[in-house]
């Protein structure tokens, strides 16, 4: 079972390495790019970066044989909304995919773990790699339960109607977030919010 056989899902473009992969987003303006992290010319990472930055909108997913620390919190800095290996079935992948373009942001199980404690070891080394950056924030009440709604995995629907809030109200209260915490993804801001204590992991 290949992506494409998919009802829903059409493959609008492939490419063989990180600079053709940003300019084949730049074209065809996917909703969701898979994106692995080892490619030749220009890395996975530095690609995604350079998509979240040229287009916002697309969602990139990184699709990768790499289960390195490192590389999984590059990669949500980057702006990454997802975090699978290779491993996964094609079935897995597909619901992702649809996961990750319904706003969602998802990291392989095996691979959460490690994400959270490359966070804490960052954190206790430099005081988190987002620090220099963010320095202090004042979110409100609302944002942070909008944030720990998204902690559960809620799309921006699921968590208008939990809040019963207008589904816009919500897109409006993330996009102030991410502006406020000068973050790209919402898995980064989720990550931000679990270090300083802001909602339990």
């Amino acid at each position: 079972m290949e992506l494409d056989d998919s009802d829903d899902i059409e493959v609008v473009g492939e490419a063989g390495d990180g600079s053709e992969a940003v300019e084949a987003c730049v074209q065809a303006s996917p909703d969701v790019v898979l994106m692995d992290v080892r490619m030749p010319e220009m890395d996975g990472i530095e690609a995604t970066r350079r998509i979240v930055e040229a287009l916002p909108s697309v969602r990139v997913l990184m699709l990768t044989v790499s289960d390195e620390g490192d590389d999984l919190v590059d990669a949500v800095k980057a702006g990454a909304a997802g975090y699978l290996l290779k491993e996964m079935s094609i079935s897995t992948i597909v619901s992702a995919v649809h996961s990750v373009a319904a706003g969602h942001s998802l990291v392989s199980p095996a691979m959460a773990a490690k994400l959270l404690a490359e966070f804490r070891a960052l954190a206790a080394r430099t005081g988190g790699p987002l620090a220099s950056s963010i320095g202090t924030v004042s979110l409100t009440e609302r944002e942070i339960m909008i944030l720990d709604a998204m902690s559960k995995g809620g799309d921006n629907r699921q968590i208008a109607t939990h809040l019963d809030v207008p589904e816009r109200t919500v897109h409006n209260h993330v996009r102030n977030v991410l502006q406020k915490l000068q973050l790209h993804s919402r898995t980064e801001a989720v990550l931000y919010a679990v270090r300083e204590g802001l909602i339990d992991p």
